[in-house]
């Protein structure tokens, strides 16, 4: 065995500890996460997890060397370091790259813990609970498909290819419903067209598949149709484009020119990839909460109850630096922030409550009559809970509910590190306490910052009209658990595009300097063009609704009745990039089997306008117009539509609608 391998074990070894009491403090933080394997790899094993999307096992594509490959070079020549993995199972398994510090590795260990609660208790991640061991299922698609490519009677090119074709369309899902196998029957698609009669007669005269593929094609069949009334399907626009084709579609046969029935080989990978899909959805849904939430604990446990001892602060100040100062949209940053707005926000409304109950205090003297900097000294912790002194325990009250009774009495015997885990010895509502937003540094500017626009709509909704005597006597009653309360409950049923459109609001984009940018056609270069909290949300939201990918659904599978597949892109100011789309009707033909259409809308821009608009620094306006793109196998063509064609897919604003009714705390 070689030094760096001793050496990777003597890590793991320093590790023990740390995992152990990371997760006992994530308990007292109120954390409730899954158990947690962790894993310590080399740098190439990382790099090969990451390509895997955190598992050992996927199916065989070069899609995965093609990732391995980019992750490897990212660090070589980008300066990228890899820090962690985690994945969403019931335990979560992590891995953890042994070449890092050991500061790295308990910052990570914290971070996971927080994302292994996420996994557990935010509802998106339960829409895929038929499958409690995903490593397990992974591994079951892998043997499955490397089964189909051993067998001597199938092409493993065209396993491939086949892969490649449904990759496509890998994220037109419906990812708002919970995972259901598809069901699929023998003549389905054919009924499903308008020609269960025809499937019927086949069917009694009990002739060979070769002769129904060669006297009674696809032409005839179609022929059978003409004059009769149109068959339209499905009933409304369907967003699982997978499913439908996997209910609906048929395989393009290069040698017979025409549609074939799919194998039982390409039924199943198609099946495989749409369940990965379901199951990989929640983690894409929800990045910048579920960062933005590892990131939030790992802080508050690093720094804030100094589980980065002092000989690893500065490392690990260096650590979180690289994490949050990435460049481009950074869901670590971005989503730590809302949160930390979230927990003050909600902290300053219950202050407010309170003091608004203060007789001679009301929403329109609030900032006149308030000692803003007397009701933060008020609210500093009670020493009992800041600062827990190991020579002074038997001064803290048992009773106190701030106070955990059982790691008292085993701290007083000498069975807890006091000095080192101070923590262990709090509740919940002891850490609330000691943690308390509006108190820090940071933060003490916040309360004082509360707009007469919040303080008359929380007035307004107050319907509790006991009244204290004194601000002292109002402070008391504070809940210091309000903020954490709140953000679990946000945790539970939220997804990226909710909380961005419920929390952030222009106090938030002020404070974090957040901003759009576009592309003006007067100064041929990108330009701030708002800060504006309503353009910077739409902006966000337009990243994040349906993976920041265009939503496309299936309007018709029986397009002008001759059995071809009719898509629709629900426009929402974003234009398509048509190259694209060009290249997705071509691969999606070879799972419909027939000719596939794309209503779309586009903006068009008259040069004329254009050039008068250079010349007045102002941006030109565009005409928005349909567009029809038809594949036929042969090649794309495009042809415009009527605006009354294409005006339901018009959206004046993102489409919210992204939850269960019953949902969203």
């Amino acid at each position: 065995m070689n030094d760096d391998r001793i050496d990777a074990q003597r890590i793991a070894a320093d590790l023990e500890e740390p995992v152990r009491e990371a997760r006992a403090l994530a308990q007292k933080f109120g954390l409730d996460p899954y158990e947690v394997n962790y894993w310590i790899v080399d740098y190439d094993e990382m790099n090969e997890l990451i390509a895997y999307g955190g598992f050992q096992r996927r199916y065989p594509h070069w899609r995965w060397g093609m990732a391995y490959d980019r992750q490897q070079k990212q660090g070589q020549f980008l300066g990228g370091k890899a820090f962690e993995i985690v994945n969403n199972d019931s335990p979560s398994h992590a891995f953890l790259q042994e070449s890092n510090t050991v500061a790295d590795q308990k910052a990570v260990i914290t971070h996971v813990e927080a994302h292994a609660d996420f996994f557990a208790n935010n509802q998106w991640f339960g829409m895929f609970a038929d499958e409690p061991d995903a490593a397990a299922m992974l591994a079951r698609h892998a043997d499955a498909i490397e089964e189909i490519m051993a067998d001597t009677d199938v092409d493993r090119g065209e396993v491939e290819k086949w892969i490649d074709h449904v990759l496509t369309l890998e994220d037109n899902i419906d990812q708002h419903t919970p995972y259901e196998p598809v069901d699929t029957g023998a003549f389905e698609e054919i009924e499903d067209r308008g020609l269960a009669d025809v499937a019927d007669q086949l069917e009694e005269l009990d002739l060979s598949e070769e002769v129904k593929g060669q006297v009674f094609t696809e032409e005839w069949l179609e022929a059978q149709t003409e004059g009769g009334d149109e068959v339209t399907f499905p009933d409304e626009p369907e967003p699982d484009i997978v499913g439908f084709l996997l209910r609906h579609g048929m395989a393009y046969d290069d040698a017979a020119d025409r549609a074939v029935e799919m194998t039982d080989w390409q039924r199943e990978v198609l099946e495989i990839m749409r369940r990965e899909a379901y199951y990989f959805a929640p983690q894409k849904m929800t990045k910048v909460m579920n960062e933005g939430w590892a990131a939030f604990f790992e802080s508050a446990m690093m720094t804030g109850e100094n589980f980065a001892g002092d000989d690893e602060f500065v490392l690990y100040a260096d650590h979180m630096a690289q994490v949050l100062g990435s460049p481009g949209l950074n869901p670590y940053k971005l989503g730590m922030e809302i949160w930390q707005y979230v927990e003050s926000t909600e902290n300053r409304r219950e202050v407010v409550e309170r003091l608004l109950r203060v007789d001679g205090i009301t929403w329109r003297n609030f900032h006149d009559t308030v000692d803003f900097d007397a009701v933060l000294d008020v609210l500093d912790p009670d020493p009992t809970v800041a600062s827990i002194d190991p020579a002074n325990l038997d001064e803290l009250d048992p009773e106190d509910h701030r106070i955990d009774a059982e790691a008292l009495e085993a701290a007083r015997a000498g069975e807890i590190d006091v000095a080192t885990y101070p923590w262990k010895l709090l509740t919940y509502e002891g850490m609330a306490e000691r943690h308390y937003s509006l108190v820090k540094p940071q933060n003490r500017g916040f309360l004082a910052a509360v707009s007469q626009a919040e303080l008359e709509r929380v007035s307004r909704y107050m319907f509790d009209d006991s009244r204290y005597g004194s601000v002292e006597e109002a402070l008391a009653d504070v809940e210091y658990t309000r903020g954490w309360d709140r953000m679990f409950e946000i945790r539970e049923s939220h997804n990226d595009v909710t909380f961005l459109d419920e929390f952030l609001t222009q106090e938030f984009v002020d404070d974090n300097d957040y901003f759009t940018y576009e592309y003006t056609h007067a100064s041929g270069d990108y330009r701030v063009t708002s800060t504006d909290y309503e353009d910077v949300k739409k902006k966000l939201m337009l990243s994040f609704t349906n993976f920041g990918k265009p939503t496309v659904v299936v309007e018709d599978g029986n397009y002008n009745n001759r059995n071809e597949l009719l898509l629709a892109h629900q426009y929402n100011g974003v234009m398509l990039d048509l190259k694209q789309a060009r290249d997705v009707l071509e691969r999606v033909f070879e799972l419909w089997g027939r000719p596939v259409n794309l209503k779309t809308i586009v903006k068009e821009f008259d040069e004329h306008d254009v050039e008068v608009a250079r010349r007045r620094d102002r941006e030109p306006e565009p005409e928005e117009v349909g567009r029809l793109l038809r594949y036929d196998g042969d090649e794309v063509t495009m042809q415009e539509l009527a605006w009354d064609d294409v005006a339901h897919l018009a959206a004046d604003d993102v489409d919210y609608d992204t939850k269960p009714d019953d949902w969203l705390a």
